[in-house]
């Protein structure tokens, strides 16, 4: 089974790679440009669902008007995400507008940028989650939703060289260490696209597979 991966981000492709093995799923992932697909879509609704509604929609159009995808006929299925991370201190924010907050921080460094926003924040207010939404569109064009959340607290520095985005300064809930200093296999065991990803291959595993 082969399944179109609706993002052109490189980390993220190569988690979902990461996740899919670990879970031992007979699935091939298969990234944009090897589909032949050259699109980067607007991510504009207002949560995260609808996010990955969006993306996932529109891979799956140019899926259907590839060449290359069209001579490979069990490329079917494709999968987006969309993530953020949740400060409770900030109100939830930068929550959908992640990307964007590490994109405008100077430098491209949303970790500093975080940091320094919760400078005066004490422990006990920096309370933090990861949110993540799979959406899945099959071959007939149903879509199915898959959610994940990771419960944390903000570091008051950055730590760790694993992982991207905002894992050098999110620890675990309970835990000492960051997301970026866990090795790939355990962070996905506990990550918010991890869990997401899991329920969506119990879904393909009893209707796809």
């Amino acid at each position: 089974m082969k399944l179109l991966i609706a993002s052109n981000n490189a980390h993220k492709q190569q988690e979902l790679r990461e996740i899919f093995d670990a879970i031992g799923a007979p699935v091939e992932l298969i990234a944009p440009r090897a589909a032949g697909i050259a699109i980067d879509p607007d991510e504009s609704a207002d949560t995260y669902e609808g996010n990955a509604r969006l993306k996932a929609r529109a891979f799956a159009a140019a899926l259907k008007e590839s060449p290359v995808a069209r001579a490979d006929s069990p490329l079917h299925w494709v999968i987006a995400d969309d993530s953020g991370l949740e400060v409770d201190a900030l109100n939830g924010a930068p929550g959908i507008y992640s990307s964007r907050y590490h994109r405008r921080a100077p430098g491209g460094d949303g970790c500093a940028a975080l940091l320094d926003e919760l400078k005066a924040t004490p422990d006990d207010g920096r309370t933090a989650r990861f949110q993540c939404a799979i959406v899945l569109i099959d071959p007939g064009g149903g879509e199915h939703t898959f959610f994940g959340t990771c419960e944390g607290r903000i570091a008051h520095e950055k730590r760790g060289i694993g992982g991207f985005g905002f894992d050098p300064v999110f620890l675990l809930a309970g835990g000492s260490r960051t997301m970026a200093e866990l090795a790939p296999q355990e962070k996905h065991r506990v990550s918010h696209r991890g869990m997401a990803a899991r329920r969506a291959v119990a879904y393909l595993a009893g209707h796809a597979m």
